[in-house]
């Protein structure tokens, strides 16, 4: 049996886009598919940039798994028995040559592949991944959203012109893959991209089983004073995760409570220093980046996450999933799971004195939460399970979608 060959193109193969993109093309049945990773490369403050923009460099196997940044999961895709690529010149910034390059460059790995089907993710990936695969003339092609390069805290003319790019990109795909019901509605509700194209998925995450003793155990990792209540968050520390107003909800706690911050980011170093500033002393962790995150959520007592924007994080999944309730801003698709008062609690976002509060209320109310966290362990049952999102990859990818005449 032949099967359908399929390239994914990613920018940054990273938790959240590539941690689902990935866990997708694991449940693909493998028999039926083979699946090729595209992921760009360290970005312009890195090694493998190239302000010129010449096309070369692609790096395949090995050599790509080494070339990768801290927390990229080309490797796992790799060790998996996946095709992998580097394309040094896809970068998120914004940057002319590169991204001629990378177009040049992606164009040229799509027509040589000979892929049925390409699937794209991410917002520079997204756009130069199905402008390439066109020119290549894959007969499939599919973008999914995890959410939006555009929100309502940039100008309203540079939103303007990420949708106008989304617009134009619709005319060649096939279909749209939304993770979360509201980023689904969001995308129909700027046209772009028609009803019968569009699908909700769910943002897959691994079922993790928690035995007796994982809160303990999770607590010891973290090595921090015995007694305290601890308030955790995973995600990059940049400004799309809001980290200076989560360090604000965190200097409103009183002083038995510590706040820790699991990964890195290019705004670290300034959230180092303006916790120090705002008296949250040794109250407030900075991690980086870990390999354990599954190991330490146990040890919170809230979730809180302050994001500007959002599609729906597998992150808040995971929470759910080690039984900690949930306060999030309520962006994007997190309704999706986080009912208010029902499963969690839903705050405006920017707003740090009403996220302080909601993390306040959970913490001195902890039958609350505990009720919040079980209801959401209910709600999020079986559908957030790798196997749900390969069933509708395969429908998609064999289905009869199409894109515009």
């Amino acid at each position: 049996m032949t099967r359908i060959r399929v390239a994914n193109v990613i920018t940054r193969m990273t938790a959240g886009a590539g941690g689902v993109a990935l866990r997708g093309a694991l449940a693909l049945d493998p028999e039926l598919y083979e699946v090729t990773f595209i992921a760009g490369g360290t970005g312009l403050d890195g090694s493998r940039g190239s302000a010129q923009g010449a096309d070369e460099g692609v790096l395949r196997g090995e050599e790509a798994v080494a070339a990768a940044p801290a927390a990229d999961l080309i490797g796992e895709a790799y060790a998996a028995g996946m095709h992998v690529m580097q394309a040094p010149t896809l970068v998120p910034e914004i940057s002319p040559g590169n991204d001629k390059a990378a177009l040049r460059t992606l164009t040229r790995l799509l027509a040589e592949g000979g892929f049925d089907v390409v699937h794209t993710h991410s917002a520079k990936g997204g756009v130069l991944g199905r402008l390439a695969a066109a020119r290549a003339g894959t007969k499939r092609i599919v973008h999914t959203w995890h959410g939006f390069p555009f929100h309502d805290f940039m100008p309203a003319w540079r939103r303007a012109v990420y949708v106008r790019i989304e617009r134009h990109c619709a005319k060649h795909t096939d279909a749209f893959l939304a993770v979360g019901a509201q980023v689904a509605v969001e995308a129909m509700r700027r046209k772009m991209g028609s009803p019968d194209r569009i699908r909700t998925i769910p943002p897959a995450v691994e079922r993790v089983t928690y035995p007796p003793g994982s809160r303990e155990q999770a607590r010891a990792l973290l090595d921090l004073p015995v007694g305290v209540r601890i308030v955790g968050t995973v995600g990059r520390v940049s400004y799309q995760k809001a980290p200076e107003h989560f360090v604000e909800a965190m200097a409103r706690q009183p002083a038995d409570v510590y706040g820790v911050w699991v990964g890195g980011g290019e705004d670290l170093d300034k959230m180092k220093a303006l916790s120090q500033r705002l008296g949250l002393g040794d109250r407030m962790r900075w991690l980086g980046h870990r390999d354990d995150v599954a190991r330490l959520l146990p040890a919170f007592e809230v979730f809180a996450m302050a994001s500007r924007y959002e599609g729906l994080p597998c992150v808040v999944l995971e929470a759910v999933a080690a039984g900690v309730p949930v306060v999030a801003t309520s962006v994007n698709a997190l309704s999706d799971v986080i009912v208010p008062g029902e499963t969690g609690l839903l705050v405006p976002p920017q707003r740090p004195a009403e996220l302080a509060a909601a993390i306040t209320y959970l913490l001195d109310h902890p039958s609350e939460g505990r009720r919040m966290a079980e209801a959401a362990g209910r709600r999020i049952g079986h559908e957030y399970e790798p196997a749900a999102l390969a069933t509708v990859l395969d429908q998609v990818y064999r289905g009869p979608y199409r894109r515009p005449a």
